[in-house]
């Protein structure tokens, strides 16, 4: 029994002293709002990306035959848009998110001091890479009638696209876009290579300075599970509507 209250004073005293001593848990407050900015940011970015890269992509796919008997400016353009895409989606998708966030921050933007914007563009452009193919895989899914039917209504192609075929592509997509923003949540974990104060490089310099490491990355490791559990719910209940809204 005097060993457990032993244990627990002993746990009581680290508490104090990772987090509350010097006002450290301010750390971990900075560090996670940082978190969801650059997971907000990068979402946004990764979407906008995601759509244009997919509606080019999926365009290509579905018009090649019958741009390339045509002929003409139309096929070359697309053709070139299609390749560039490509060139994006293997690169992106072919190297690691560490790799191209210190590309980013010494390379591109050397000379720009403050991380987090550069987190939200390099964690951006990464994200829009996987997005872009869970919106190609959408709009692929979607039946040519729909195409037809907005022809008959006298759309183009681009406006066909924008009011009737993403739409419905969003909602076929959306349980599997919520997975992909919780993966990103995980993901800018690594954000902290760039000297970006995000939840999991709070932790760790708490830890440096307190030489405690097992209660700022447990808090860590637990603050990163609440969050996920959250969203994971939230994409149940989501998933669970829109089945309920097909019937």
């Amino acid at each position: 029994m005097e060993s457990i209250i032993e244990y627990f004073k002993s746990l009581a005293h680290d508490f104090d002293t990772v987090f509350i001593a010097k006002d450290r848990y301010i750390q971990l407050l900075r560090g996670f709002t940082n978190t969801l900015k650059i997971t907000a940011g990068a979402l946004v970015i990764g979407v906008i990306i995601g759509v244009i890269v997919a509606a080019i992509r999926s365009s290509y796919d579905k018009n090649k035959e019958t741009l390339k008997l045509k002929g003409g400016i139309g096929y070359i353009v697309l053709s070139i848009l299609n390749g560039i895409c490509k060139v994006y989606l293997t690169v992106i998708r072919g190297t690691p998110v560490v790799v191209q966030l210190m590309i980013a921050y010494f390379v591109i933007f050397v000379s720009v001091k403050d991380g987090v914007p550069i987190g939200i563009f390099a964690f951006g452009i990464n994200s829009g890479a996987y997005v872009a193919e869970i919106f190609r895989g959408g709009i692929m899914s979607i039946d040519n009638g729909q195409f037809e039917a907005g022809r008959s209504l006298g759309f183009n192609y681009i406006q066909t696209m924008w009011h009737i075929v993403i739409p419905q592509m969003f909602k076929a997509v959306l349980p599997t876009l919520c997975n992909e923003f919780i993966a990103l949540l995980k993901e800018t974990s690594v954000a902290g290579y760039v000297g970006v104060i995000d939840l999991t490089k709070a932790g760790n310099s708490i830890a440096g300075v307190t030489y405690n490491y097992f209660l700022p990355l447990l808090t860590v490791a637990l603050i990163y599970l609440v969050v996920v559990m959250i969203l994971t719910s939230l994409v149940a209940q989501l998933e669970r509507r829109l089945r309920r809204s097909d019937h």
